[in-house]
């Protein structure tokens, strides 16, 4: 597949943006050499590229855009807040009706703030339980890829550089006995953790949790920026049935346009509001955090969702795909190595050597695969857009895909069909 034009934009991209794209999971470096395609525009569950090369695309906008590019009722209504105006020297009355609705889509939770990112809302759940707790020490889930670009998770990461070393200890997921231990060994102000990823918590361990962090008297924080309408439009705090103390919200709420959440208990949240008897915390503060043409688009979402079903069809999508790629994989003889994991709402794909270890010259051969047969994604997560068809076709490809994977295990060497440079971790010291 030749890609001019892209190839083009990436080097103007390179010259002018540091990693060539605002996000590093959308880097070049994650796909094969020479198929990094540029995006021209999206519709639905299909994608075009600046050469005109269409695609059935997957984990749409890293997850955030749910209900496919340019959904309808989401652009209409961004559409009736523009000519309104977006942004105002005091509160538009669209916030009390996206907070009020936010929160009778998130029961368990009492107070909201709106944010532009997930980073963002994270980080002021931490200092919001270090006010709470006079305590410092963070405790992380070491298991979980991402909770946030500041200092005190990305010290923890191989991109350290220019960070300095920050109170935070890191306890494994599905674990009691070591988060146990984190806490009877450190004072911590907050644990923070996924409530679910690519596994269901084992029986009795989100319970566990939530003991563990009032006997300690630390602050339960959920990060719900992947779960939160994937599981369910209550997030995953309404599937297992836990409540946080905080938990913070992204990516689908806006369907693509930019808002996130903090979400929690009003004793907690009040904290940075100006009905408290406590010292202040600035919590959250932003220029564009509460922009009315993105809040519409949130109630937009959370209305679409409710009045279609739109968590079931995300299931329904994925336990199709999941059920075709493993069907073709072991019939070409290679569901060993290509393995498609995690909730149907939110699949992953692994891509495994001949000694079951993860590979990244194996998944370059794979993505390069897909890509050549007009499927774009580094995972298998669907949007509500994909159609049956779309599914179909992605099976047909994959089974292509894997009809190589098994000639580059016979052979021991999947260099030939890898087309160049492995793809490599967004996660690494050096470029």
């Amino acid at each position: 597949m030749a890609l001019p034009r892209s190839a083009a934009l990436n080097e103007r991209l390179h010259a002018a943006v540091p990693g060539g794209a605002h996000t590093y999971a959308k880097g070049d470096d994650q796909y094969p050499e020479d198929m990094a395609p540029v995006i021209s525009h999206g519709r639905g569950a299909h994608v075009w590229d600046a050469d005109g090369n269409q695609y059935i695309e997957y984990g749409s906008g890293l997850r955030a855009v749910a209900l496919g590019h340019a959904h309808p009722r989401v652009i209409e209504a961004v559409r009736g807040e523009l000519d309104k105006g977006s942004n105002f020297v005091r509160p538009a009355a669209i916030e009390v009706e996206a907070a009020e609705r936010f929160l009778a889509t998130v029961p368990t939770a009492e107070m909201v703030k709106f944010t532009k990112n997930g980073s963002d809302a994270t980080t002021a759940a931490v200092r919001l339980a270090r006010a709470a707790t006079g305590r410092s020490c963070i405790a992380l889930c070491r298991d979980h890829p991402f909770f946030s670009t500041d200092d005190w998770f990305i010290a923890g990461t191989p991109m350290s550089a220019g960070i300095p070393q920050q109170d935070v200890v890191t306890f494994p997921y599905g674990n009691l006995d070591a988060l146990s231990s984190v806490l009877e060994q450190h004072e911590v102000a907050c644990v923070v953790l996924e409530a679910a990823t690519q596994t269901e918590p084992p029986p009795g361990y989100l319970e566990g949790v939530r003991e563990l962090a009032t006997r300690h008297d630390a602050v339960l924080v959920f990060d719900e920026m992947i779960t939160g309408f994937r599981w369910s439009e209550h997030g995953a705090q309404g599937v297992y049935g836990i409540t946080p103390d905080l938990s913070t919200f992204g990516k689908a709420i806006g369907n693509g346009f930019a808002v996130s959440a903090l979400a929690g208990k009003r004793e907690l949240m009040e904290r940075g509001g100006l009905r408290s008897r406590h010292e202040r915390v600035f919590l959250l503060s932003t220029t564009h955090g509460a922009e009315t043409h993105a809040l519409a688009a949130a109630m937009a979402v959370m209305d679409t969702y409710a009045e279609e079903g739109i968590t079931d069809r995300l299931h329904a999508l994925g336990e199709r795909l999941a059920a075709g790629v493993r069907d073709v994989a072991a019939g070409i003889g290679v569901a060993d190595h290509v393995q498609v994991r995690g909730r149907a709402s939110n699949l992953v794909f692994a891509t495994l050597d001949a000694d079951g270890k993860p590979s990244q010259p194996y998944r370059t051969l794979f993505l390069r695969q897909l890509l050549s047969g007009g499927v774009i994604g580094p995972s298998f997560v669907v949007s509500a857009a994909l159609t049956d068809d779309d599914i179909d076709r992605t099976v047909e490809v994959v089974a292509q895909a894997c009809t190589v994977y098994r000639k580059a295990l016979d052979a021991g060497d999947p260099t030939p069909w890898m087309g160049g440079r492995p793809v490599k971790p967004v996660f690494r010291r050096y470029a």
